[in-house]
Parts: structure tokens; C-alpha cells; sequence
């Protein structure tokens, strides 16, 4: 419940304080004294859009600040702990807006963002004008209207049909890869002919490059490997010699010529393991001329084939087996896409039942909005009225399949039509006060502010409205900023907003109304700016009535 706002330096108020109590809230005022202002603030400190320029004139910031009892278990209490404030019974926003723009805000003396303030204002506040800005009059916010009304769980359409999304999305992909892969089919199937044909194998050109320079150095360096390998086996007859002199004179060495004897014996080892290696190395530069133009011929082929691919030579194996895979992947695709065709059929059948049982609440719920609407608009003086919700098939969409209007009629019989094009101005007032009532039925903790709900309506049918605003506020709050004398008749607490003139500024205030102070103010209403105790009296009979 709201309890109390504070507004400084905003628009043409300097400094304004007031506390509202429990019930009907009423207040009044001549066209131009600033009720709007009120609003104005209020939907500032609770975040809303509205005015660009709220700085009152010659103040460098404007402040308002509003306060609010928070009972347990109400929906405000959610939204502070996801924000990470801490519970309280008493909730308290402050909003500042300086002179160039600048807006900053405060919940219980912490900054807080717009968008907390806004997820807060849904569950404080309900604002309903005859130029209603919350989706009565547009009927596009209608279907989520009925779906709040006849608490609709929208959670498991939704799930079907992100599933049906996701199915779909699987398989024009699935499609796009096919059709992509049959656009390069022909190259597909040449590249891995050619690479079958070719079979590299990695390393195997670094082998082939090797072997390539060794025979075509084969001829230059043949006769000093042989002239080598002559000289090889001469040094090995004069070690022999050598050997044979020492042997004869180490039995008189007394050991000084073992150490020299085993060299020479490791020598003569190594010497034939060199004569061995160039024996074989000699041996292998005897090959077939051919062989030359061979390993030429596929080195060759092998580097023309990676620079054609772009690719490494040693990963031309890895790119065939892709090439193929993706060969792979075309020739089962119309496998695959049954698969996925499949799967899109059972989700389309998912979502179907979810969307269909979806529709089946929502024209259950239709029937009770349109019992409990007539219910509203018989005491509101419209009995012979008819209000109809509309519930038809519509573009399937996460939301399900349906289309929601709310019709009128204004007497049986009668064309229906959209309520903001059927219904005259105090029929519309009614038809949305009616609307209001209803949608808001079971909504538990919210300030339901009306800003000239009775405007078009006098007498008898303005009484009424205001019974029914007074109805709807007990056990609650309601606020009504009203030009019914009607509807301020029967008001529990009673403000007036007037202008004041000074000498260099033009201010608005508001004034609590006590007993006489309300006769005055009614009669003003019925008879204007000169009261007359007839006027007088005519006042204290609505308000006894």
C-alpha cells in the first residue's frame, strides 16, 4: 500500500508532502490546478517514461520519494532479494532527476536501476486512465491479458515449440549441407579419384626429395667413393704389417706396447665397419636410370597436388580422408533427412497438442472474463451491455495459436466491435473500469490509482462508478484523481490540488479535505465557483447517501 509521497522542485510544485490512507483515496481539483503533476511524480520515482522536462523552473534537481507497507508474502519482496536487497516491511524509493537529464535512484538507501524500479512499480502500483496505457485499448496485449486472468501456464507450449524451433533449425541445416555438398559433388568425387590414384603417404616427400638429389649426385661422386674404397683397403694391408712387427717385439716390451696393440686392434675394427659402409653406400648408387625419372616424376606429382588442394604434402592423406567423409555424409544424406523430417513430425504433433490445450484454457477462461465482466457492468448501469472475449486460431508461435479480442456491444443485438471504437466515452470508462476489476480480482498488495475513469459519465451512472471504486477499495487502496462530484461523495479520504499565484512563479499544492472543508469542495463541484447552501446541501446528501 502506498503511504506516502514526497515531491520537491518537480514542475510547477516546490515542495509537496502527503500520506494516503487505506480505502478510497479521492482527489479533486480544477482542470489545470496539477492532478496530472501527482501522477506525473508518482510514475517518475517508480521509473516509468514519461516527461522529458521535470525539473521544476529555476531548481538545479527535482526529488521524489515515495513510501510503501509491504505485508508478508507480497510480490515486492521477490523482486528486492533477486536484486539483492534485503527483506523489510517498509519500502521506501527515491528518485532524483538533475537539470541536464541525469537520473538516479534509490531503494531503502541503496542505488537501484530503472529496471529494478519498474519490476518494483508492477507489483505496487496499477495506473489506469480512459486512455488506458497498459494494453486494455490495444489488442494485441489481450491475449496476454487473458492468459494473466485465467492464470494460464504458458510453460509447456513454450517448450514445445522451442523444440519444434530447434527441429526445424536441424533440418534446414541438415538441407543447406546436402544441397551444399551436391553443388561440389563432381569436385568431390575427382579430388579423392585423384588422391586414391596418387595414395600419398606422409613423409613421403622429404624421402623422394632425398633420393632425388642422391642420384642425380650419383655419377659426380661414384669414382671418389671407389678411389676410397681403394685407399680403405690399403691402409688395412700396412695396419696388418704394422701389427705383425709388434707382435714379434712385445714379449721383450714388458707391456709398453699392449695399450698401442689395442688401438690398433680397434682401429682395424673400425676400418672394416667403414669399408663395409662404403662398400653398401657404393653399391646403392647402382640403379636403373629410370628410377631418376620415377622418383621425379611422383615427387612431382605430389607437391602439384598439394598446392592444388592448398594443403601441406605430408597432409594430403588427412584431406582425402575429409573429402571422403564429406562424400560420406552426401550419400547418406537423404537418410539423414528422413531422420530429421521426423523428428520435425513428432515435434509438430508436440506442440499441436500443447497449442491446442492451450486454446481449451483460454476459452474456458474467455467464458468465466465474460460471466465475471457481466457481473461488473450491471451495477456500473450498463446490464444490458455485452462484453465478449474472443478467442480465434492465429500464426502458431511460442504463445500458441490463438488471437484474443475483447468486443463490445452496447445493448443486445447491437453490432460488437473493438471496445475503443464501439463504445462512447462514459461507456468506455465504464467497460474499463469493469475490465480493470476483473483482471486485477485476484492481484493481492497493489495500489490501484484510476486518473478520471468517470470522465462522460454524470448522475446516476457516475454514483455508480463510484460505488463500485469504493467496493473495489475496501480492503485495499484505490486513488482517484475525479471531476465527479459523484465519485468524491463517497470517498474515504479527500484532497484537493489547487494553484497558487506568487509574485514571479505559479505553484500547485495539494490540501487535505476535513468535513467541511469536503462539503465546500462538492458543492464547488456541482454548482462551480459560487457555492450556494443549496449546493451545500445537495453535497451532504452524497456523501449520506
Amino acid at each position: 500500500m502506498l503511504r506516502g509521497l514526497d515531491i520537491r522542485d518537480m514542475l510547477i510544485i516546490d515542495r509537496l508532502e502527503l500520506e494516503f490512507e487505506p480505502g478510497l483515496n479521492v482527489l479533486t481539483g480544477e482542470t489545470g490546478a496539477g492532478k496530472s503533476i501527482l501522477l506525473d511524480s508518482l510514475g517518475f520515482v517508480l521509473g516509468w517514461r514519461g516527461r522529458a522536462e521535470l525539473v521544476r523552473s529555476g531548481a538545479e534537481q527535482g526529488e521524489v520519494t515515495a513510501w510503501f507497507d509491504l505485508p508478508q508474502g507480497h510480490p515486492a519482496h521477490n523482486v528486492l532479494q533477486d536484486a539483492g536487497f534485503e527483506p523489510s516491511d517498509e519500502l521506501i524509493l527515491r528518485r532524483v532527476n538533475t537539470r541536464d537529464g541525469r537520473k538516479t535512484a534509490w531503494v531503502n538507501d541503496r542505488r537501484a536501476s530503472g529496471e529494478v524500479l519498474r519490476a518494483l512499480s508492477d507489483t505496487l502500483i496499477e495506473l489506469h486512465g480512459q486512455h488506458d496505457d497498459r494494453g486494455l485499448l490495444n489488442a494485441r496485449g489481450h491475449r496476454g491479458l487473458l492468459d494473466s486472468f485465467g492464470q494460464v501456464d504458458l510453460g509447456p507450449t513454450r517448450k514445445s515449440w522451442r523444440a519444434l524451433s530447434e527441429a526445424r533449425k536441424a533440418l534446414t541445416a541438415g538441407q543447406e549441407a546436402i544441397q551444399a555438398a551436391k553443388d561440389e559433388e563432381e569436385f568431390l568425387r575427382h579430388a579423392v579419384d585423384e588422391l586414391d590414384q596418387l595414395a600419398p603417404e606422409p613423409g613421403e616427400e622429404a624421402t623422394l626429395d632425398t633420393q632425388r638429389r642422391l642420384m642425380q649426385a650419383a655419377e659426380r661422386i661414384r669414382d671418389d667413393i671407389g678411389n676410397a674404397r681403394d685407399a680403405l683397403a690399403g691402409g688395412d694391408g700396412q695396419i696388418v704389417d704394422g701389427m705383425r712387427w709388434l707382435e714379434g717385439a712385445m714379449e721383450q716390451a714388458e707391456g709398453g706396447l699392449d695399450a698401442p696393440m689395442a688401438a690398433l686392434e680397434r682401429a682395424m675394427i673400425e676400418l672394416g665397419e667403414a669399408q663395409v659402409g662404403v662398400d653398401g653406400f657404393l653399391d646403392s648408387l647402382h640403379f636403373n636410370p629410370t628410377d631418376l625419372d620415377d622418383a621425379e616424376e611422383r615427387l612431382f606429382a605430389i607437391r602439384a597436388m598439394a598446392r592444388k588442394h592448398n594443403v601441406q604434402a605430408d597432409d594430403l592423406r588427412r584431406f582425402a580422408h575429409d573429402l571422403r567423409e564429406r562424400l560420406t555424409r552426401l550419400d547418406q544424406g537423404e537418410a539423414d533427412l528422413i531422420t530429421l523430417k521426423a523428428a520435425v513430425a513428432e515435434a509438430e504433433t508436440r506442440y499441436a497438442k500443447a497449442a491446442d490445450a492451450l486454446s481449451a484454457k483460454r476459452s474456458k477462461a474467455a467464458k468465466a472474463l465474460d460471466t465475471a465482466m457481466a457481473s461488473e457492468l450491471a451495477p456500473l448501469k450498463m446490464e444490458r451491455a455485452v462484453f465478449a472475449t474472443d478467442v480465434t486460431l492465429d500464426t502458431a508461435g511460442p504463445d500458441g495459436q490463438d488471437q484474443v479480442a475483447f468486443t463490445v456491444a452496447t445493448n443486445p443485438g447491437a453490432p460488437s466491435g473493438p471496445i475503443g471504437k464501439i463504445a462512447s466515452g462514459g461507456e468506455l470508462s465504464r467497460f474499463l473500469l469493469a475490465l480493470k476489476v476483473c483482471l486485477t480480482r485476484d492481484v493481492g498488495g497493489l495500489t490501484m490509482i484510476f486518473d478520471e475513469i468517470d470522465r462522460g459519465v454524470g448522475g446516476a451512472t457516475a454514483d455508480a462508478v463510484g460505488r463500485r471504486l469504493a467496493g473495489l477499495a475496501d480492503g485495499g487502496q484505490v486513488l482517484v484523481v475525479t471531476h465527479s462530484p459523484q465519485v468524491a461523495a463517497l470517498g474515504g479520504h479527500h484532497w484537493r490540488v489547487e494553484k497558487r499565484q506568487t509574485a514571479d512563479a505559479t505553484l500547485s499544492t495539494v490540501v487535505p479535505l476535513g468535513a467541511d472543508a469536503r462539503v465546500d469542495e462538492i458543492a464547488r463541484m456541482l454548482s462551480g465557483d459560487t457555492i450556494t447552501d443549496a449546493a451545500r446541501d445537495a453535497a451532504r446528501a452524497l456523501m449520506n447517501s
